[in-house]
């Protein structure tokens, strides 16, 4: 190649790389697998993907949609996603029964501060406290963190021995509808929508929320390869703090992230999902604990309870050890933490 074909190829060479298709491609592939469905909390990771706040992190993320929890950090373990949101007590459970297990996921930030986690009732059944649910028949998934965790609600509140039923997670609440059950454990903003959509009044079921009941569980949190932690840390680092810029934006305008959630699933109800996401961010992601504790962050003393109730709870093959599925050495500085929104004087 003579002097002015290597300028010539030099110089389009240059433009193609000023590309915006051609930059992008040059980020880091990241796959991210979500816990569910593309449903109002997932906005919390929409908006920051479709706002580019990830690429400007350096990172390409492309986000898929979930089928639980247990599935996330299964898929996360084998190499085929980088990063994950999975419920932190399902993640205890998958390290102390695959000890041997290479290539374990480690949460590196905590989203929901309180678990979702809730048992629902109909009034009409005459189940207005924990106490109420001794003898009554209990629905809900095999893998449902609401019933892998009941022992722990059952220990705290008193509550006897109870019946429980299995169902596909769609049939959850038509099945408390219909009597088939006497009370269901589920995410609270899930469980309650669900049943409105099924023609019950709010003002008619009864809500009992673990966090509100004696359990002091944490929920999910974002969750990480070893492989990437060892190979890019910077890139662990850059996803959190475009995530937390992301979040403050959804905890500022709810209706503004949805927006997002409707980009990428079109038949989605808009009012619903909205109010779904409300539900979450004032119960599980800013609630009392989440603003005494810090936006991502957990408290040592907590976790190490909660990997003791897990163990005993799940019956897990091991003990959990705390320090080996948690650690804050990625989260951003405190500033950017900071995302509850500002009140107005």
């Amino acid at each position: 190649m003579n002097k002015r074909s290597f300028l010539k190829h030099s110089a389009a060479l240059a433009a193609a790389c000023a590309l915006p298709g051609l930059a992008h491609a040059q980020n880091l592939p990241i796959k991210f697998q979500l816990d569910w469905r593309f449903e109002g909390p997932s906005a919390l990771f929409l908006l920051p993907a479709a706002k580019g706040y990830f690429r400007d992190a350096g990172l390409d993320v492309t986000i898929d949609a979930g089928s639980g929890s247990g599935a996330a950090i299964s898929r996360v373990a084998s190499g085929a996603y980088d990063i994950g949101f999975a419920d932190l007590g399902a993640l205890m459970e998958f390290h102390a029964n695959n000890p041997d297990t290479p290539n374990k996921p480690v949460a590196v930030m905590m989203v929901y501060n309180n678990t979702p986690a809730a048992v629902l009732a109909l009034k009409k059944s005459g189940i207005a406290k924990p106490a109420d649910l001794t003898g009554k028949r209990m629905g809900a998934p095999v893998f449902d963190a609401g019933r892998k965790a009941f022992p722990i609600f059952q220990k705290a509140n008193g509550v006897g021995q109870v019946t429980w039923v299995t169902m596909d997670p769609p049939l959850r609440e038509t099945m408390l509808v219909r009597g088939d059950v006497d009370a269901i454990t589920g995410f609270s903003f899930t469980s309650l929508l669900s049943l409105e959509a099924r023609g019950v009044k709010p003002e008619e079921i009864t809500i009992m929320p673990y966090a509100t009941h004696g359990v002091r569980l944490y929920g999910n949190a974002v969750i990480v390869s070893p492989r990437l932690i060892r190979e890019q840390p910077t890139a662990v680092r850059g996803f959190l703090s475009a995530f937390a810029r992301g979040v403050r934006e959804v905890l500022a305008r709810p209706e503004h992230g949805i927006e997002f959630v409707k980009q990428r699933d079109g038949i989605v109800n808009v009012e619903m999902e909205t109010r779904r996401l409300k539900l979450a961010l004032d119960s599980v992601v800013m609630s009392p604990d989440a603003l005494r504790e810090g936006f991502g962050r957990v408290v040592p003393g907590r976790l190490a309870l909660m990997a003791s109730q897990i163990s005993d709870a799940f019956n897990t093959k091991t003990r959990v050890n705390p320090d080996a599925v948690w650690t804050d050495a990625f989260l951003p500085p405190a500033a950017e933490l900071d995302v509850a929104p500002r009140r107005k004087a």
